[in-house]
């Protein structure tokens, strides 16, 4: 990302103009409605895997005191590249800031974002906006600010959220507005900061509001040091980035970051690049057989335009002849926007380990007069907490539209090898509306019963392990096996747990004598690491489940059967039985 650099120049009349506009359109944004819930009621954090965190362009990682002071031969106080020039935030950029300052204080009081770091977050990704050719009065871009595109090559892989519809881009997500907001990060974080009944991350005004939204989402206090560089993380998770941006807060902090005129329109003609220093012109030639600048060159006689018909152009202005007898056609009205989505179905559901949830959390979008919204509109499902549970494309995220009577229902859900609890937010992309959430379950396999494999003994000698074999087969009510089962194995005599007779041994070399093991695909239990002990006997292992409803006790044995002896030299005897050298008395020989 180039740096770029505002135009400085004196208010005229057209820069009275936008200042007035740019303070009316505050005026009606800090007219909003009431406060929104707090940000830790409505907004959780975004997950460890949140691709906006991921790097995701080339910010502008320029430090403010490298900014070269007046006097130094660069260009002086005021001009174009001065220090003054550079660390100004143009008017609209400004106003933008500090509503959405306001726009946290009213909705998250507890989050305390100063506007002068959101500012700090929009000099860094987009220069105020001058990325996209400047910034109108209403807040717009002249152009979309559009990243690069997440393929994984350069920067990170974010495979399409959002359909094309804020990036253009049907395969892959980029980086979109002068906030640079991915667009599923959009999609969960986004802010009518214009309070115009619209979230577009185009506009300054929305996009600085959903910056605020975004940093105090789980309920952070950037009054915090902490807080604050955990918050300016999730934008980039580079120090260097953290580094550029707080240095930005500060320089606004402590008045460097005052007011300057908005960059003009490439229309206007004042500047090929708006937002940055003219290019310089080429040197005019001199010498024998050059020009003087001051001699003027002579132009080639233009080619005689062909008079307009005055009576055409009347047809134009007026209408053809008839044209009054035909009626104007009316606009087409837009469709009906949501105002409130409801869940459908169950709120809560539930899933074992390696299957799908059924069904896929439902929600309906309404109208504000409650009707149901018309086919079309885009609901976004994203998968948040600590679970392996994922879409068919193995994101976290999905976008669907909704059908009949405003219904959408998101795509199947795999639940993961991983039980636990998390959450699913539905949400209706570009409004900032109530999101429904869903809690989800993942349970561990269970199983109904075990099946013997193989012998129902297993003989082991004292002091030696016992060989890696398959003892039983957890099934389910029908025979099937079930893979991913937690079996736990304790060593018994006479249905009692024992402190001698075989172990196994724990995670620093220790005996025990219960264990747990889990099943694999064929749902088989196989028994390994046990050592018979010293002491020779029948002993049985007990192999259980847990769980609301666990399988019965399966049983297995394990004979451990004594040790052979060995003579002097090592040989192996059998037990009871000596060596006849030593126990015979060597005859003496007779005279």
């Amino acid at each position: 990302m180039k740096i770029l650099r505002t135009r400085a120049a004196s208010v005229s009349r057209q820069g009275l103009c936008t200042a007035l506009l740019v303070a009316s359109l505050t005026a009606a944004v800090g007219a909003a409605g009431p406060p929104h819930p707090t940000a830790s009621s409505e907004d959780p954090a975004p997950g460890p895997g949140n691709p906006q965190s991921l790097p995701h362009g080339s910010p502008n990682l320029a430090l403010p005191d490298l900014v070269p002071p007046p006097g130094t031969g660069k260009p002086g106080p005021g001009g174009p590249g001065s220090k003054e020039e550079v660390k100004g935030i143009p008017a609209t950029a400004l106003a933008a800031y500090k509503n959405a300052e306001r726009y946290a204080k009213d909705r998250w009081p507890d989050c305390h974002v100063p506007w002068e770091l959101i500012a700090a977050i929009g000099k860094v990704e987009s220069e105020h906006g001058a990325m996209g050719g400047g910034l109108r009065p209403d807040g717009s871009t002249e152009k979309p600010i559009i990243g690069p595109r997440l393929t994984g090559e350069k920067f990170a892989l974010v495979r399409d959220t959002d359909g094309g519809r804020w990036d253009g881009d049907t395969q892959y997500d980029h980086a979109v507005g002068p906030m640079q907001f991915i667009p599923s990060t959009w999609a969960a974080y986004s802010a009518d900061g214009r309070n115009a009944g619209q979230n577009d991350p185009n506009n300054i005004f929305d996009a600085a509001a959903g910056t605020a939204r975004y940093l105090c989402a789980g309920g952070l206090d950037l009054s915090k040091q902490a807080d604050l560089e955990k918050a300016v993380l999730r934008y980039n998770a580079s120090r260097d980035y953290l580094n550029s941006v707080v240095a930005w807060m500060r320089a606004y902090q402590n008045g460097e970051g005052g007011a300057i005129p908005d960059t003009s329109s490439p229309s206007s003609g004042s500047s090929p690049y708006p937002g940055t220093t003219p290019r310089p012109t080429r040197p005019v030639p001199t010498g024998p057989g050059t020009t003087s600048p001051s001699t003027p060159t002579p132009q080639r006689p233009s080619t005689p335009t062909k008079p307009k018909d005055p009576d055409k152009s009347r047809d134009r202005d007026r209408g053809r002849p008839g044209d009054k007898d035909k009626p104007t056609p009316k606009p087409t009205p837009s469709a009906p926007r949501a105002a409130r989505l409801d869940r459908a179905g169950a709120g809560e559901l539930t899933a074992t380990a390696g299957g799908t949830f059924k069904p896929s959390p439902s929600v309906r979008a309404f109208t504000a007069d409650g009707k149901a919204v018309p086919k079309g509109t885009r609901i976004r499902f994203e998968i948040s907490g600590k679970t392996e549970a994922h879409f068919p494309d193995g994101t976290r995220t999905a976008s669907v539209v909704t059908g009949q009577g405003g219904l959408a229902t998101a795509k199947k859900i795999s639940a993961g090898d991983k039980p636990g609890d998390f959450s699913i937010r539905a949400s209706v992309e570009g409004l900032d509306l109530k999101p429904v959430y869903f809690d989800a379950t993942v349970e561990a396999p269970h199983a109904a019963g075990f099946e013997r494999v193989g012998a129902d003994t297993m003989e082991v000698t004292a002091g030696k392990s016992a060989p890696r074999r398959a003892i039983a087969k957890a099934s389910d009510a029908k025979g099937s096996p079930v893979a991913g089962v937690k079996v736990t194995i304790t060593v018994k005599k006479d249905g009692h747990p024992v402190e001698t007779g075989p172990y196994f041994k724990d995670d620093k070399g220790k005996p025990v004598r219960t264990a747990t093991f889990t099943t694999g695909q064929d749902g088989l239990v196989f028994l390994e690491g046990l050592v018979a002990g010293d002491q020779a006997d029948t002993f049985s292992l007990e192999l259980t489940t847990e769980g609301e409803k666990p399988a019965a006790p399966f049983l297995f044995k394990v004979a451990v059967k004594a040790a052979e002896k060995a003579d002097d030299k090592g040989r192996p005897t059998a037990p009871g039985k000596t060596d006849d050298k030593k126990t015979k008395p060597t005859p003496k020989p007779t005279r």
